[in-house]
């Protein structure tokens, strides 16, 4: 329902065009049209990235398209180096976003605000350059965010660079338990400066912001959020679970197979695998290998997104020995993509194994779904920790792909009492995530209090 003074006024949206970031942007940006807000989503093109779903299946949004600015030579070398792509995007993209940003000005004059995503951290002197207000959407966790903060200390300390103390990895890291070293954001990059230069201008742009928006909720994080509101001196507005409100399936990038859904409809309760690695993880082909015998060693049916490019050097599973698709025959279920949501919140899932993506989290949380996490870079490291070891609610696959280790978390999770603490927990957490979206919830006063901020420019 429009609240009094936000008819007619628009606020603009700027996502980081993968699809871990543009998913809780558009679901952002479908809570503050349904609160009355007028919405435009600019996104960069020509970033190996199409569209075209996500307009088919936004038509209440207006939509402009600018350059991203990288050049085909910047694409080939950031094709092994994703750090540096990002480094690069907040470089050159800067004068195309300029310059949307003054037609859209001028165009509309009642356009109120921007919300960007917090890694563009270039996007907030343009919108001072406009006397427009400029909000960050925090697509991760909390929990990773104050680490990301903690990171000049962590280099002090020399913590960082990861390189060249692995002997150290299971060691404690005193200043920010309950991580060791192995823990940390983990990027693999050949450029040191691109990293710090990214989250140093993500958390200096994020604290000079007119706010940040989070997709997490106090019941989840209350400590870390408390202690954000603490070290951040911006208005903080925890509105999460975003997806709970929306469907993630409309900001899809790839194509869904829905053979998924009647596969499980054939299972028993809560006797499947559900195995995804995310939009971007890579692994090598060994590494391939080992998760097929692991599952296959299981005994348990299971249902395997490999997104084509998961496997190095490979195009999708012509790897796959004839041996295993034999034994696992009407057992196993694998896809090239699935509509995840329709996925945890089937009856049949009864564990997912994830490569720990705060959307991945969030979702699995929200449908009572237990994990395996099996963390690839970045804030994923800081998210399985919080899983396995804070909140409890699933399990760590450590010191490397294994299918006897494989094999040994599938069973702790299904068959073992160890599991059935970890699903009794998680049910747990499941009620307090739809608690806190219902009127009163911690996170429904907070998006009402988001709304009045905004309406308020």
């Amino acid at each position: 329902m429009e609240e009094q003074g936000i008819k007619g006024k628009r606020v603009l949206f700027f996502p980081l065009p993968l699809q871990g970031h543009i998913t809780p942007m558009l679901q952002l940006a479908n809570s503050l049209h349904l609160n009355g807000f007028s919405i435009t989503i600019i996104l960069a093109d020509n970033f190996n990235t199409t569209f075209n779903n996500i307009r088919a299946n936004y038509p209440h949004f207006a939509f402009h398209t600018i350059s991203d600015g990288l050049s085909e030579d910047d694409k080939a070398k950031t094709d092994i180096d994703a750090l540096f792509l990002l480094s690069l995007f907040n470089e050159k993209c800067a004068p195309h976003f300029t310059e949307a940003l003054r037609q859209l000005v001028l165009e509309d004059p009642n356009i109120v605000c921007l919300i960007s995503d917090s890694i563009l951290h270039f996007t907030k002197a343009v919108a001072d350059s406009f006397k427009l207000p400029r909000l960050v959407l925090r697509t991760g966790g909390v929990c990773s965010l104050l680490v990301f903060a903690a990171i000049p200390l962590l280099q002090n300390k020399a913590y960082f660079p990861l390189q060249g103390i692995e002997s150290l990895l299971e060691e404690e890291v005193e200043e920010l338990p309950p991580f060791r070293i192995k823990d940390l954001p983990l990027f693999k990059t050949c450029n040191v400066d691109a990293l710090y230069q990214v989250i140093q201008g993500m958390i200096r742009e994020t604290e000079a912001s007119s706010g940040l928006i989070l997709n997490s909720f106090e019941q989840l994080e209350q400590f870390s959020i408390s202690k954000l509101r603490d070290d951040f001196p911006v208005p903080i507005f925890p509105i999460g679970p975003f997806h709970s409100h929306f469907s993630a399936s409309s900001s899809s990038l790839m194509s869904q197979d829905q053979t998924s859904i009647s596969w499980l409809d054939t299972k028993p309760l809560k006797s499947v695998i559900y195995v995804s690695f995310g939009s971007v993880a890579a692994i090598e082909v060994n590494d391939f290998l080992e998760v097929a015998w692991g599952l296959a060693n299981s005994n348990h049916p299971f249902l395997w997104v490999v997104r084509p490019g998961l496997i190095r050097d490979s195009e999708w599973i012509e790897l796959l020995p004839s041996e295993f698709l034999e034994t696992v025959d009407g057992r196993g279920h694998i896809v090239k993509w699935a509509p995840q949501q329709q996925v945890l919140a089937h009856p049949a899932v009864g564990a997912f194994w994830t490569h720990s993506g705060w959307n991945s989290t969030l979702e699995s949380i929200c449908e009572g779904v237990p994990m395996i996490c099996m963390p690839c870079f970045g804030d994923q490291m800081v998210n399985a920790r919080y899983v396995s070891h804070v909140w409890k609610i699933g399990v760590q696959l450590e010191n490397g792909l294994k299918r006897t280790n494989i094999e040994n978390a599938i069973r702790t999770l299904m068959e073992e009492e160890e599991g059935k603490q970890i699903k009794e927990r998680m049910l747990e957490l499941k009620e307090k995530a739809n608690s806190c979206l219902k009127r009163g919830g911690s996170s429904y006063e907070s998006l009402r209090s988001l709304t009045s901020y905004i309406s308020s420019f």
